[in-house]
């Protein structure tokens, strides 16, 4: 979902990605985009220049989701409060 965001106006190399989505590693990341590029969801841009350059963009099926996936999370940021509220109410119940 934050990559769909991430990538939301324009396609962009890893490193940019990297830094619009905070604390992903790159292993995640990578794992990530290599999965919505096989679910159709990212495609992937390889440049042959004298450093090969690759870029990644939504694909039309991506695009179709995003609203959805704009809204959400916007939801979640607006929730965070309540959430992590929640999250300390419940871990004091649990500690013995």
């Amino acid at each position: 979902m934050l990559a769909i965001v991430a990538l939301r106006e324009e396609p962009l190399r890893f490193g940019d990605i990297r830094r619009r989505i905070h604390g992903v590693s790159d292993k995640m990341l990578t794992q990530t985009l290599r999965q919505m590029e096989r679910d159709g969801l990212v495609r992937r841009y390889a440049y042959d220049q004298r450093q090969q350059r690759v870029e990644y963009g939504l694909s039309p099926l991506a695009q179709s989701v995003l609203p959805i996936v704009t809204e959400l999370k916007q939801w979640a940021e607006r929730s965070s409060g309540l959430i992590e509220s929640s999250n300390q109410a419940f871990d004091r119940k649990s500690v013995p």
